[in-house]
């Protein structure tokens, strides 16, 4: 294990009593251990999370967040080198309420001022109480507000930077032949008449990633499963036509093929709740130290943040570039030309398939590249880390009723079998061929040490 360099932490007075209960509410596993980590817990975590969109755009969202809380505290306490270049804080000037401002100016500078709801005002009032419940509890004088004026600087810089960064513009228009082996929009469950998803995120294939430096350069090569006739995509279709249909794993409700593909949307692949999970109990890992500062915890989830953001540019540039179609519909297709398929018009995935291309796996992708970060921060593999998600209910097509929700509890020794486990979730899923998720893993995680090796490295 690599040591961390240690520095002495400052004083942080105890967070507000309020400010736990607002932390209760947005994250039920919430466990206070700093304030970086309860800001976490409110930027990643319902309702905020949600009110920017799916996967690619939440984990943007947490990369700008994370930034500049990470340059924040640099520009009070340089340690690391900073993602945006900032003048220098006040050497008095209060970590938390650097902190605190960072993460409620890089929130409230992306919520659209626009469109109102019940949604928005629930993630609003989520960020401005944990806001002053946070600034309550720390005194009031030139430390202060020196900590807020360096979180609003480093917020400002991060917005500022990424204001043209082509996220405004995810989705553009799609159109495809039908033909063997294209995506086709996906339909949409128990619709009648049968509605399709109108395919999702291309543009993001074209956003300016944060570190890497081309949304191309970790572009995989095509699959061996674009082979329609081949061994792999026999091999693959085979597997999820059975594993992933929605009858059944609606059958066979409490196995682990179907808690697995259950855990892992909205669960395990919440990689900022892993970490807090992993930060807030050093008994599975006493082998680890994790009793990190402000500082340490800030780099760790900005690069975690910062290489999912650009490992979803990546896959999103590369299922664009082959726009390989979706198991529902390669299973659907009245005849591919593989006398070893068997076609099946009315198979349903057990769980909704997303409206974009198959190859390569998002989910995979987002933990590989997570993986890939923790893997390097604490120099082993070795680390444990699980917990209950609260799965929610599951539409299933006739003759099964809708599946309830469900806790659902999963447990992993290491880094490497969680990831394999992601592999497995989206196969169980039915959305997913299965070297599509091996290679989004792989995917993931070149993006994520690339992103550990070139940024916010310790200053020399």
């Amino acid at each position: 294990m690599r040591s961390i360099a240690r520095h002495p932490q400052p004083y942080r007075p105890p967070l507000h009593r309020a400010l736990a209960t607002a932390l209760f509410i947005v994250a039920p596993a919430w466990v206070q251990a700093s304030t970086v980590t309860d800001w976490n817990a409110v930027a990643s975590s319902a309702p905020v999370a949600p009110i920017f969109g799916g996967p690619p755009q939440q984990a943007r969202v947490n990369a700008m967040v994370q930034i500049a809380v990470h340059d924040a505290l640099n520009s009070i306490d340089p340690r690391y080198h900073t993602y945006s270049i900032l003048p220098g804080a006040p050497p008095d000037a209060s970590p938390d309420a650097a902190i605190a401002a960072a993460n409620h100016r890089v929130l409230h500078g992306l919520i659209d001022p626009k469109p109102d709801g019940s949604a928005k005002t629930a993630a609003l009032a989520a960020i401005d109480n944990a806001y002053a419940a946070t600034l309550a509890s720390i005194p009031d004088g030139n430390g202060k507000t020196h900590g807020i004026d360096a979180g609003i600087a480093a917020a400002d810089a991060i917005l500022a930077d990424r204001a043209n960064d082509g996220s405004a513009t995810p989705n553009l228009p799609y159109a495809a032949p039908l033909e063997i082996g294209v995506y086709q929009p996906t339909p949409i469950m128990n619709t009648d008449p049968q509605a399709y998803v109108v395919p999702a995120n291309e543009g993001w294939a074209l956003m300016q990633p944060f570190v890497m430096l081309s949304q191309s350069q970790f572009r995989i090569g095509p699959g061996n499963l674009f082979d329609v006739s081949g061994q792999v995509y026999t091999r693959d279709y085979r597997e999820v036509q059975e594993a992933g249909s929605a009858l059944v794993r609606g059958a066979a409700p409490d196995s682990d093929e179907s808690d697995i593909a259950r855990f892992w949307p909205g669960g395990g692949a919440n990689w900022n709740r892993v970490i807090r999970e992993i930060l807030a109990a050093p008994g599975k890992n006493p082998q680890l130290d994790l009793d990190l500062d402000p500082w340490q915890e800030a780099r760790l989830f900005a690069l975690a943040n910062i290489a999912e953001s650009d490992a979803a540019v990546a896959v999103f540039d590369t299922k664009y570039t082959y726009t390989f179609w979706r198991p529902i519909t390669a299973i659907r297709w009245q005849d591919d030309g593989n006398p070893a398929t068997t076609p099946d018009a009315s198979w349903w995935s057990f769980l909704a398939t997303p409206p974009y291309p198959d190859y390569p796996c998002g989910l995979t992708n987002a933990s590989g590249a997570h993986t890939a970060v923790l893997r390097r921060f604490f120099g082993t593999d070795d680390i444990a880390w699980g917990f209950t998600f609260d799965a929610p209910s599951v539409p299933l097509p006739a003759p099964l009723s809708p599946l309830p929700a469900k806790s659902i509890t999963r447990d992993f020794a290491s880094l490497r079998q969680a990831l394999a486990e992601s592999v497995d979730a989206r196969v169980f899923g039915g959305m997913h061929f299965r070297e599509g998720c091996t290679r989004g893993a792989l995917q993931g995680t070149l993006v994520g040490r690339y992103v550990f090796q070139n940024a916010l490295r310790p200053l020399r």
